[in-house]
């Protein structure tokens, strides 16, 4: 049966299949394109709703209380008996419930999520295990209800990036599209939890995609606007945050902000190191079975929360006390170093949950001891302690996550405070470069390079980057014609040793590449009709393209972060195809550079 097919120059073509022109629509129309960000943007919100709920009920059952950070050493009431004690067994109880969960159905939901996010977006095409939203949401719940001292926004985006990738599958989008479905998806699931659409798109372009492009912006804009109205219809039009109105009271203050926001770029590395330095301890120290780890740690970290409470869950009611002024200077220190220890804890037991809500608290409690202490010594001139607590919120997660942009909007979106933003924007610039001098990662991408993967690419200085493409790349494999049709393609990349293969129209000019991948898949979907008719041109997908000039170095990473086992090199006006360039090509010319350099020179 015939219907309409949608090329990529948006002109209608026959085509055979039903329901085929509206798939091909979602996959390569802009109009679909949006189509999917506002699903995706109003499944995060669903998503996020029933996450908080879930940590609702998690922590009422555990605690007896809707947030247990701020209740002192009060008993359980479902368990009055065991008094204060009951936080022991808390973590132990939740440790048993979600460690086998995430052991069994999806290890990647273990720790703070983005990382595994911005891998999959930067080296996998955008794919992520299906199962991560529902296991991620379960597991982060447990873990905030039973006593986990982190937050939500990493489990959010790892749900939400989840749900955009296997919309993304469903649909069969190209790669590129595949991973702004992701980014959409995180930017959903934060606009919606913290009731913050700006800080959501921000999150997603800078730290997520990395990238700022105008198309990106447009998808991502649309998802947080749908996740946000759900989000709103939910848990109302409010501040996240309940904070004091607070103001700048003299211009030496922007001095003393500065300084506060070189010693939060110092405390953000600092927590980064030691998150993982108690990681390694539990990695060393543990050694029996991996399901078991959360409940036998979780005795541990029990112990902390039976002398500091205000460790328990996310703990924003003391983060706004702190901001209020009602903590002593000494003990703000402690609560900040008690939260440094009992997040890197949680995280380093197997736990699940985010590090952003973490690195607020650290800032409050480090923004308004400093503001105490400042009072001290000018008493005429430091102003509201409760601004340095504001101002210290942001600076630690820029230090620690290097997102000044995010660490701007969110601060602002969170509290609804403006009055404060010159001072903000003054220190958290100040902790993102104290933070560089400091250390060459973040948060999120120490986990990664521990692990020896680079998001940026080769390293500085790599025997690689003084050539170019046209040095190194091979010559292309033969292209297949758009209009072929599966069958003939599936035999003819069977015998190809790249798995993938160029596309050309009829006059031969370079359209895009096919995988062996979405052959199988297509073909797998109609089994019995060879694919029902479909051609090459609809499964045509568009990764980056490489020239010829272009400096390897820079050409690797664009070959490190695509799924296949090449990129096409085309010639200046992206119209012929020219050269291939593969991993094989560039590790020979590596090996070869590398011998070179070895050999001795002949006089």
């Amino acid at each position: 049966m015939n219907g309409i097919r949608m090329g990529r120059s948006g002109a209608a073509v026959a085509r055979r299949g039903p329901g085929g022109g509206l798939r091909l629509g979602l996959r390569e129309a802009q109009w679909g394109l949006a189509a999917l960000a506002l699903v995706i943007g109003v499944g995060a919100g669903l998503g996020s709703i029933a996450f908080r709920w879930l940590i609702k009920v998690f922590t009422g059952l555990f605690t007896g209380h809707a947030d247990y950070a701020g209740a002192g050493h009060a008993a359980n009431p479902h368990v009055s008996w065991l008094g204060p004690y009951f936080v022991l067994l808390a973590p132990v109880i939740g440790g048993l419930l979600y460690g086998p969960l995430v052991d069994r159905f999806a290890k990647e939901a273990r720790g703070h999520g983005v990382p595994e996010v911005m891998l999959a977006v930067a080296q996998r095409g955008g794919r992520i295990n299906p199962n991560v939203s529902v296991v991620k949401a379960l597991a982060s719940a447990l873990t905030i209800g039973s006593g986990g001292s982190v937050g939500r926004e990493g489990p959010i985006v790892q749900i939400g990036s989840a749900l955009g990738s296997t919309l993304g599958r469903i649909v069969k989008v190209t790669e590129g599209r595949m991973k702004l479905l992701v980014a959409c998806g995180a930017a959903g699931g934060i606009a919606a939890t913290f009731n913050a659409p700006l800080a959501g798109v921000f999150f997603a372009m800078e730290l997520i995609l990395r990238d700022f492009a105008i198309e990106s912006f447009g998808a991502v804009v649309l998802s947080s606007v749908a996740a946000s109205v759900i989000g709103r219809a939910a848990f109302g039009d409010v501040a996240f945050l309940n904070l004091p109105a607070f103001h700048v009271e003299h211009v030496a203050q922007y001095g003393l902000f500065a300084l506060l926001g070189i010693v939060a770029g110092g405390v953000g590395i600092g927590f980064t190191r030691i998150l993982y330095w108690i990681e390694d301890a539990c990695d060393w120290a543990w050694r029996g079975p991996e399901w078991l780890r959360p409940a036998a740690g979780g005795l541990l970290l029990g112990l902390l929360l039976l002398v500091l409470p205000e460790m328990y869950g996310v703990g924003y009611p003391v983060l706004e006390n702190a901001a209020e002024g009602k903590y002593a200077a000494a003990f703000l220190l402690l609560l900040l170093a008690g939260k440094i220890l009992a997040t890197s804890l949680t995280i380093g037991i197997g736990g699940s949950g985010g590090v952003f809500a973490p690195s607020l608290f650290m800032g409050a409690m480090l923004g308004a001891a400093y503001g105490a202490g400042m009072q001290g010594l000018l008493p005429g001139t430091a102003g509201a302690v409760g601004a340095y607590a504001l101002v210290g919120m942001g600076a630690v997660f820029a230090g620690a996550s290097r997102a000044p942009i995010t660490a701007v909007v969110i601060l602002f979106e969170l509290t609804g405070e403006y009055s404060i933003i010159l001072p903000l924007m003054l220190a958290i610039v100040t902790a993102t470069a104290t933070s560089r001098l400091l250390s060459r990662d973040t948060v999120y991408t120490l986990k990664l390079r521990r692990r020896g993967i680079d998001l940026d690419g080769p390293a500085p200085g790599a025997p690689l980057g003084g050539q170019q493409v046209d040095e190194v790349m091979e010559q292309p494999p033969a292209t297949l014609a758009v209009d072929a049709e599966l069958s003939a393609a599936a035999t003819e990349l069977s015998l190809s040793a790249h798995g993938v293969l160029p596309v050309a129209d009829k006059n031969g000019h370079y359209v895009g590449m096919i995988t062996a991948r979405a052959v199988a898949e297509a073909l797998a979907d109609e089994p019995g009709s060879a694919g029902s008719g479909a051609i090459v041109e609809d499964l045509v997908e568009q990764p980056a393209s490489l020239t010829p000039d272009q400096p390897l170095a820079a050409a690797l990473h664009a070959l490190i972060s695509h799924s296949g086992t090449g990129l096409p090199v085309l010639d200046a006006e992206q119209a012929s195809l020219v050269g291939w360039l593969t991993h094989q090509s560039a590790l020979r010319a590596l090996h070869s550079r590398g011998q070179a350099a070895r050999e001795p020179a002949v006089a």
